[in-house]
């Protein structure tokens, strides 16, 4: 069972329309409308330069046939034409390609972009379900399906569609009606097995895509784990169930080769049997002297000419289907509304002196089982609050609810008497700064990590807040310094380093109401210290939200509160607490007692 954990997402039930799609796409397209307009303009000139090169052959084939003229003439005038015709089709084809590539790689970064930003603005609650190696994928698939279909829909189906009219023109003007009919009967027989076909094979399509992203979320994931899959001796087990998923892969991929072979010999077939039928009755035009050798060589090179295309129109339909599918998920994203959003009225945080306030919270991550059931809490403007209890009472969920990571049932919470529904998210985050139980750092360097708190600060302030952390000692006696790199997720440092780059951004960041959520949980004593200085440091001169398990770390605390069952069943400062012998004394000598026999 564990070797499925987490990777088989369902598959997405927005089956994407190329004219949504066209819709989406349009906007980015007319922000370079110059271009887009050169672009077409190009397109026609390398199109009329390749209708004309059969016609030049023809005329040059029948200069040369001493049988139209006994006396060989070079035709010079058409050799140079068809020449000049030959640059012109592939020099205009170049030249449109570089202009709208700029249309193209513009679409790419502004819908790539758009992603990344709607991703940030979708709640917690989504990014703890997501697996980022799957949405990593759909979204590297997406801009490349976005590619795709800009440059092809635009300057290959349309274009392709009206030399297929063109050519059929030609024929039935110049030689017989006969040869367009041909013509539009194998076109038509052509588009509709390429549509049937497309149609049947795109389910395998779909999914060797699903087994990509399972196959690739599942690598991401073990190595995400990697000293967990060697704490338990797992690397066989992990190898075992990535096969799996890679056999998955491959069953997929083979299925989707094999359909493709079916589609491709069945086009194949069509296009060999329309020229074949044209060739026959050109040829027997030549023979009883109603057509020329020069008409023949013309019919036969217009004959290659459209199905050239046409056979790059069938392999552009199956790809904009693939590219169509590829978009789905991506597209989907960014039609997922975020569950938290800002009410429309919504005005930023006036901070006054920074009182916090919780009344009568009701909250569960599950609608069948509530977390706070009536939780209320005041933390007055500079003082420090302690939130304890056991593990599973509710305290780390007061620091997502006060991020509005996730909105309460029932109830309100407040930041000087302004409930934080009714102001923008980002005025309430901007004014909060936290030191969570895991600090995650990103893989930069410890300087890059503590700047993250204030972006805009200089290096004077970085190296205060590095200094006030008790971080300058560490970093001082680094080969690299501040420079040194600290790994992916912060692997290279220690827990009790880690918290003294959170306690630094937050020093950095300057927000007027600070929350250490179980900051210390993780730390040995001696690191323990060392924090709770740092600690002290950043509770200075703010409102302060300190949820702990250990009691040792709250001892200074202006109030205690004591959570449990997602109720406050005490509260008091320290001394008074454990003269009332209830539920914070048993805490407190229990853990006394834990403390001297480790």
């Amino acid at each position: 069972m564990g070797g499925t954990r987490g990777v088989d997402a369902p598959p997405t039930k927005n089956s994407l329309r190329l004219k949504e799609t066209i819709g989406y796409l349009w906007p980015y397209l007319w922000d370079f409308k110059g271009r887009v307009i050169l672009a077409v303009l190009a397109l026609l000139a390398a199109k009329g330069a390749t209708l004309l090169m059969p016609w030049a052959l023809k005329n040059i084939v029948d200069g040369v046939d001493r049988s139209l003229q006994p006396e060989v003439i070079l035709p010079l005038a058409f050799l140079l034409f068809y020449g000049l015709l030959r640059f012109g089709g592939v020099f205009f084809g170049e030249l449109r390609d570089a202009l709208f590539s700029r249309v193209t790689e513009h679409a790419m970064r502004q819908v790539g972009l758009r992603v990344f930003k709607h991703l940030h603005a979708l709640e917690l609650a989504f990014h703890l379900e997501r697996q980022t190696g799957g949405v990593s994928r759909d979204i590297e698939r997406g801009t490349s399906g976005i590619s795709f279909l800009m440059r092809f829909l635009m300057f290959n189906i349309v274009p392709t569609l009206f030399e297929i009219l063109m050519v059929a023109a030609i024929f039935t003007f110049a030689f017989s009606p006969w040869y367009a009919l041909i013509t539009v009967i194998a076109v038509g027989f052509y588009i509709l097995f390429t549509i049937i076909t497309t149609e049947w094979r795109n389910r395998f399509v779909r999914e060797a895509n699903q087994a990509d992203s399972s196959t690739n979320t599942r690598a991401i994931d073990s190595l995400l784990n990697y000293e967990t899959v060697k704490y338990f001796n797992n690397e066989s087990f992990e190898a075992s169930a990535y096969d799996g998923f890679l056999a998955r892969w491959e069953s997929a991929k083979l299925k989707n080769r094999l359909s493709l072979l079916a589609l491709n010999s069945g086009q194949a077939l069509i296009i060999a049997l329309a020229i074949t039928a044209m060739m026959i009755m050109a040829a027997q035009g030549v023979v009883d002297g109603s057509m020329t050798l020069g008409d023949l060589v013309m019919i036969n090179a217009y004959m290659i000419q459209l199905f050239i295309p046409l056979n790059f129109l069938g392999f552009v339909y199956r790809e904009i289907r693939r590219a169509l599918t590829d978009l789905e998920n991506m597209l989907g994203l960014l039609s997922r509304a975020s569950a938290i959003q800002d009410a429309p009225d919504a005005a930023p945080l006036v901070l006054q002196t920074g009182r916090v306030e919780f009344k009568q919270v009701m909250f569960g991550y599950h609608p069948d089982r509530a977390i706070l059931k009536g939780f209320s809490l005041s933390v007055p403007a500079g003082s420090k609050v302690a939130v304890v209890g056991a593990s599973g009472a509710g305290k780390s969920t007061l620091a997502r609810l006060l991020y509005r990571f996730y909105d309460v049932w029932d109830g309100v919470i407040e930041i000087d008497g302004q409930d934080i529904r009714k102001v923008t998210q980002s005025s309430v985050r901007q004014n909060i700064a936290i030191v969570p139980q895991d600090t995650v750092l990103f893989n930069a360097s410890i300087r890059d990590n503590v700047a993250y708190g204030c972006p805009t600060a200089t290096e004077a302030e970085i190296a205060e807040a590095i200094r006030m952390a008790q971080l300058d000692g560490f970093i001082a006696a680094l080969p690299d310094g501040d420079q040194t790199m600290v790994g992916e997720r912060g692997l290279k440092v220690s827990g009790g380093e880690k918290q003294r780059i959170a306690i630094a951004r937050v020093l950095l960041k300057n927000a007027p109401i600070v929350v250490f959520d179980e900051a210390t949980s993780a730390l040995d004593s001696k690191s323990e210290g060392a924090i709770l200085d740092a600690m002290r440091t950043v509770a200075a001169n703010h409102t302060t939200l300190v949820i702990a398990h250990r009691l040792s770390t709250v001892t200074d605390a202006d109030q205690i509160v004591v959570l449990d069952g997602g109720q406050v069943v005490e509260q008091g400062r320290h001394e008074a607490l454990l003269k009332l012998n209830r539920r914070y004394a048993q805490l407190w000598a229990m853990q006394q007692r834990e403390r001297l026999e480790g």
